[in-house]
């Protein structure tokens, strides 16, 4: 019998005494330690770059990458709250859709938060507000939940996702990067591992000790460390068949959840990058971020730090979910490796579209 997101609600607890991976886990420190490009050690994976923000920038970046993506395609976005002012622009992925993936969905699951995505009904009418309705939006966990196995982890043994995720047999993962309450800083690493949790039973084991009222209260180090658990267990299932693209525009130290109640941006626009290894991409953000002048980067490092959100680039490497050292391909010059100070050189100051 399908299951409605109400009656996940009686299984949380349950659910949860079996997800454990090991009995007493630690979370590391240093997560508000930012680690330099030359300190870093291993293989370089490529991450492509442009600074054309516009429907052809985002189509050039995805295509970069997209040589594993076939059969039916789920693409993983965060479509916002209510007129929400900084997701990437709908026209932008409208064109990628019908140019590239045609026949492809928006993925999404509902929200562990009250609000205008928390049931399937709400975040369906949402949707509508935010114009996504050019193409199909599944919303994974409207009927069910699965449960993807954590291979290495020490939280989780398993990782509670919308059922529908099975229905996909590639994923592209579409992120607008920017800051973010709880994580420092939301990448793709965000995007999926509490993007395809579900909203009641996976964000739960993420965000929440049970048996008290802090629906919040798992943070810093140890949030980091269940979400990139959780994003394992997705990309995991996946293999080769997944893509990533991270959109560095309107980078409020906001996620997109807080919609227009989002931090002003005050962080300049970068550009867009891709590649096929999560966690360089994750890192060169961060690392065209820690690039940029005092003045440009400011409240988005703080946000990072006193998060300790750059433990989500560690436990990645230590997980073995990618490389953080890479190269970077500037699409707009030839193909040419830059660095992450030439990629932010001349940056404008940001002005609202």
């Amino acid at each position: 019998m399908k299951r409605t997101v109400i009656t996940m609600i009686a299984s949380l607890f349950v659910a949860g005494t079996t997800a454990v991976a090991q009995s007493n886990p630690m979370p590391w420190k240093d997560g508000n330690k930012y680690i330099p490009y030359e300190e870093r050690t291993g293989n370089e994976s490529i991450v492509y770059f442009t600074r054309n923000l516009s429907p052809e920038g985002l189509i050039k970046a995805y295509e970069q990458v997209s040589e594993n993506i076939e059969g039916n395609v789920g693409v993983k976005l965060h479509t916002g709250e209510q007129n929400g002012p900084n997701i990437i622009p709908r026209e932008w992925v409208k064109a990628l859709l019908q140019k590239d993936l045609p026949e492809a969905k928006i993925v999404e699951t509902n929200t562990y938060y009250k609000g205008d995505r928390y049931t399937t009904e709400q975040h369906r009418k949402t949707l509508e507000v935010n114009g996504w309705t050019f193409c199909p939006v599944d919303i994974m966990d409207e009927e069910d939940t699965l449960t993807l196995p954590v291979r290495g982890g020490k939280w989780f043994e398993k990782m509670s996702v919308g059922s529908h995720l099975a229905d996909y047999n590639s994923l592209v993962v579409l992120t607008h990067f920017k800051g973010h309450t709880q994580g420092g800083f939301g990448g793709s690493n965000k995007n999926i591992g509490i993007g395809c949790a579900d909203g009641r039973i996976g964000k739960a084991w993420i965000h929440t000790t049970p048996g008290q009222d802090n629906q919040w209260n798992i943070a810093k180090e140890e949030f980091m460390e269940r979400m990139t658990e959780s994003t394992k267990s997705v990309i995991d299932h996946f293999g080769k068949h997944i893509a990533y693209v991270n959109v560095m525009r309107n980078m409020s130290v906001s996620c997109d959840c807080e919609g227009v109640n989002a931090a002003p941006v005050v962080t300049p626009n970068v550009g867009i990058l891709s590649s096929t290894d999560i966690l360089a991409l994750d890192q060169a953000c961060v690392d065209l971020v820690y690039a940029m002048t005092e003045a440009e980067h400011h409240d988005l490092v703080e946000r990072i730090e006193t998060r300790h959100g750059l433990r989500q680039l560690s436990y990645m490497k230590e997980l073995g979910m990618g490389n953080n050292r890479y190269i970077l391909i500037d699409l707009d010059n030839g193909g040419k490796r830059i660095t992450a100070a030439e990629a932010v050189k001349g940056l404008k100051p940001f002005v609202q579209e």
